[in-house]
């Protein structure tokens, strides 16, 4: 289950004893996880998405194959036998490694996405080295220092740090490379559209501070990934780097992206409503700058790295 037992630490230690400190730091690091300290479980963010996959993978972006070139640089390996994928959501982050991996495993709690993701490689025969599997970033059950790359697309701010880099530090082989990504919110589209989304997210700030605020799922501050990485002191290297990639849509589905923020989801609980939020000032904004047209959709990524 990837946790560290005393008897393995016996073991380890045994046949190299130049590992004790970084396997005990593992160990003490376990113990004081709020995960095992509590029981808490990191499929909590698991209810935000239900319902959502569909949209979640016709809307949401492909990140940009120029991550795929610098983390295989970076680990002087061109070809990774192993990538991993964790909180793959409809493997939109998994499938750019179809064609750049020996063996790319995505891991996803919620069986709705993956059924978006596994729906997806129908239509990508080719990509037969990619598989997913039910699981959580903190317990993968991958053999030690087996994997070349991990990464996490859009999703390590919902995952509990302590625990996760435990588990990614224990998978990643020594000289492999984690990659926690995120891309700024909104795309770049217009700064009139951006107004009048920044007005619809204000309201749903102030509506949630005052109802049903403790049912939202946890999440972690994405701008202590790179320093959550550095303190974690399993990585020999780490910084952040910059990003940008390019789609294009119309005004459908700049709308139908922000709703999958988040907001969606509160609608369908009842605890919101699209009136409250004023939606529609948003989809008539949408088809007044953008309409029909397929626009240009500009993505900011923030990549934080680490190399073991």
């Amino acid at each position: 289950m990837g946790i560290y037992t005393n008897a393995e630490f016996q073991t380890n230690a045994a046949h190299d004893p130049s590992r004790d400190w970084r396997i005990l730091r593992l160990l003490v690091a376990q113990i004081n996880s709020p995960i095992l300290k509590t029981g808490q479980s990191m499929t909590s963010s698991n209810n935000v998405w239900a319902d959502e996959a569909p949209l979640y993978s016709q809307t949401r972006p492909a990140p940009p194959l120029a991550l795929t070139e610098i983390l295989t640089q970076m680990i002087h390996t061109p070809r990774p036998a192993l990538v991993v994928d964790l909180g793959s959501g409809t493997g939109l982050s998994t499938m750019i490694w179809g064609e750049s991996a020996e063996r790319v495993i995505g891991i996803e709690p919620s069986d709705e996405m993956r059924s978006e993701a596994n729906h997806a490689l129908t239509a990508n025969p080719h990509l037969s080295n990619i598989t997913y599997k039910a699981g959580v970033a903190h317990q993968t059950e991958l053999p030690h220092n087996s994997v070349d790359v991990v990464t996490c697309a859009q999703s390590f701010h919902w995952m509990e740090p302590t625990s996760t880099l435990v588990e990614i530090a224990r998978i990643l082989r020594p000289g492999g490379v984690f990659a926690a990504y995120d891309y700024d919110w909104p795309p770049i589209v217009g700064w009139e559209l951006e107004k009048v989304y920044e007005k619809l997210e204000e309201r749903f700030d102030q509506l949630m501070a005052t109802r049903g605020g403790a049912n939202r799922a946890p999440k972690w501050s994405k701008a202590k990934h790179l320093e959550n990485l550095r303190n974690s002191g399993y990585f020999r290297f780490t910084r952040e780097l910059l990003l940008h990639h390019r789609e294009e849509g119309d005004a459908t589905r700049f709308f139908d992206l922000m709703m999958t923020n988040g907001y969606s989801f509160h609608i369908r609980q009842g605890l919101v409503t699209t009136e409250e939020l004023k939606a529609d000032e948003l989809k008539n904004a949408a088809q007044q700058f953008i309409g029909a047209k397929p626009t240009p959709f500009y993505f900011s990524y923030r990549v934080r790295i680490g190399v073991k």
